[in-house]
């Protein structure tokens, strides 16, 4: 497979040093706006003639096809902002290649990927698989989802992702471990929460707060509603009454969301500052850390997972199928934080299960729609050894 990887931030180096040695991959195309970014990544795994790097504009669709028709790409991996998506996306459907990305396009609230499902039947029609929302959450998340689905339940009343961390970073009263454009739009647009009975539907942001008792030491976290993709994607191809993704965030980092939005400091829109255009985000955004340089600086896990409530063999069940990453480990074996090697495992195995051929489709389709036996089959050879929890959430 020859893989167009379209943004080399944190996600990015992530995915390109988890697929370096796999036989599938013929070639990964390095491609950013910034291209020392790019380089330094390279550099990072010294395979130049496989991870060839390139400038690229992703908001300039015909730079995105130039680079894909130069080296005659199979797939177009999109790892930038999801404000990027409906570009990157498009070309992948004009050159008619497959498409993966880990984030649905920034439509909030009920039209949170809207822009992409409404193109399925294009895409269908032309026998093209967009595979979207691949990251771990959504993503793994997803197919957790699905297996319990397919072996743990015979109907499911909830199915609710939960994520929460014991994660620091030394040396910064607040520094988000992830993108803080994508941060601001999950944790700021309304919550979606979906009901059989009553369809998708938005709420209060922090929403609904529960105590969730995470693994690995990570321990008791409060946890509230936040928008998410999972609850768009897995009712579309899963039977369950209800679906819901709560962030354990801390009290400390939500307020300081509110803060930026009280402020008017999430604005995306560029305002005069004496005579310059600025976007209060991008503001921001240069105020904090590069969430991809503080590996070093930081301590703890992360936890991604799915709980699940309904029944099996006339019994009530709940469990809880998830992933912990250690920020320890994932430094000294891959040179990455957590959070971004976390979120990068799950692109990679799919883009193997794609070239095996074991993942097939047409349309935009989420994690969920495929097989995930083959996917969970991969996680510990990928370094991402799953567990189930049989789990009492009261």
């Amino acid at each position: 497979m020859k893989v167009l990887l379209v943004g080399t931030g944190g996600v990015g180096e992530s995915i390109a040093i988890l697929a370096r040695d796999r036989p599938w991959l013929e070639r990964m195309v390095l491609a950013d706006y910034n291209l020392p970014r790019a380089q330094e990544v390279q550099d990072k795994l010294g395979a130049s003639q496989h991870f060839p790097v390139e400038f690229l504009d992703a908001s300039v669709p015909s730079q995105i096809a130039a680079l894909a028709k130069d080296y005659q790409v199979d797939l177009i991996m999109n790892a930038v902002d999801p404000m990027f998506n409906e570009q990157v996306f498009d070309v992948a459907f004009e050159l008619g290649l497959q498409y993966v990305d880990m984030a649905m396009n920034s439509d909030c609230g009920l039209n949170l990927g809207r822009y992409q499902f409404e193109r399925s039947p294009s895409w269908e029609n032309k026998g093209l698989l967009a595979l979207v929302g691949m990251g771990v959450e959504p993503g793994i998340s997803d197919v957790f989802a699905a297996y319990a689905s397919k072996h743990l339940f015979d109907s499911i009343e909830e199915i609710g992702v939960r994520d929460g961390a014991n994660l620091e970073v030394q040396g910064y009263e607040f520094a988000p471990n992830f993108s803080i454009w994508t941060t601001i739009e999950e944790c700021l647009d309304p919550p979606v929460v979906y009901e059989k009975a009553r369809g998708w539907f938005t709420t209060e942001n922090f929403s609904e707060p529960e105590m969730f008792d995470f693994p690995d030491g990570i321990g008791l976290l409060e946890c509230v509603n936040v928008e998410h993709e999972e609850v768009l994607l897995i009712p579309r191809w899963l039977k369950c009454d209800r679906v819901t993704f709560k962030y354990g965030l801390g009290r400390r980092f939500i307020d300081v969301l509110q803060t930026l939005h009280m402020l008017g400091l999430d604005n995306a829109e560029k305002i005069d500052v004496n005579g310059v255009l600025v976007a209060p985000r991008e503001l921001v955004a240069a105020c904090l850390p590069d969430p991809a340089h503080l590996g070093d600086r930081m301590t703890g896990k992360t936890c991604a997972g799915t709980w699940v409530r309904g029944t099996k063999d006339g019994q009530e069940r709940e469990v809880y199928i998830y992933q912990v990453a250690d920020n320890a480990t994932t430094m000294r074996e891959y040179g990455v934080q957590a959070v971004v090697w976390q979120t990068a495992v799950g692109p990679v195995i799919a883009m193997e299960l794609l070239a095996e051929g074991l993942w097939t489709g047409a349309g935009v389709l989420g994690p969920e729609a495929f097989d995930p036996d083959p996917f969970m089959a991969r996680m510990g050879a990928y370094g991402a050894p799953y567990s189930i929890r049989e789990h009492r959430l009261h």
